[in-house]
């Protein structure tokens, strides 16, 4: 479980192709803490490190996840988001990430407005907008966003200056595909009201 609030940026060192899964090596200031079998966030995603190398981990991302996530796309010299799980007894300041990509949208727009960006995202075809609530929360690339002038499949976020220079939302342009994680509560709640 994770909170959204990134704790450092990595940058990918090595992907390599492994029977249909893909294993990233990831450089990062926090790399030489990380212990095999830990769960740890890439770019929202929940991934498992199976090697820590010096100032390197290594982490695998299965078919499954390279289908529904920006993963794939990963190549050497890209920077990523991280984040380590939750201790028990932390503050709770972003929302409740899992870490369980519910697949991607694309930005629309983006711009600067005095200070802060305005991003705007449309959701991919087939995910389903009544996931989202105007000032809900949702995880974009693993940050914790609130949500506002949304439109069926499109929504805007703001970003303030700090989220911009400490994540990968500088590197954000239109056209570019992002990992969108949905509130828990949100996808329980539909889930009960279908019965």
């Amino acid at each position: 479980m994770f909170t959204g609030i990134i704790e450092c940026m990595g940058i990918v060192k090595g992907v390599r192709d492994e029977k249909g899964n893909k294993r990233f090596r990831i450089q990062s200031e926090i790399s030489h803490e990380l212990k095999v079998d830990q769960s740890v966030s890439h770019q929202g995603v929940c991934l498992t490190v199976v090697q820590v190398k010096e100032e390197t981990h290594d982490v695998v991302a299965v078919a499954e996840t390279l289908s529904k996530t920006n993963l794939n796309e990963f190549k050497i010299g890209d920077y990523i988001n991280i984040e380590r799980c939750l201790k028990m007894g932390d503050r709770l300041d972003g929302h409740v990430v899992q870490g369980h990509v519910d697949g991607m949208a694309t930005c629309i727009k983006r711009q600067e407005t005095g200070g802060s960006w305005l991003f705007t995202f449309e959701l991919d075809k087939n995910m389903n907008e009544k996931l989202i609530v105007e000032k809900g929360s949702i995880a974009i690339n693993g940050v914790s966003l609130t949500v506002f002038n949304l439109n069926k499949k499109q929504f805007s976020i703001a970003v303030i200056p700090y989220t911009f220079a400490h994540t990968t939302f500088y590197e954000i342009q239109p056209h570019e595909k992002v990992n969108i994680e949905f509130d828990i509560l949100g996808k329980y709640v539909l889930r009960l009201n279908e019965k």
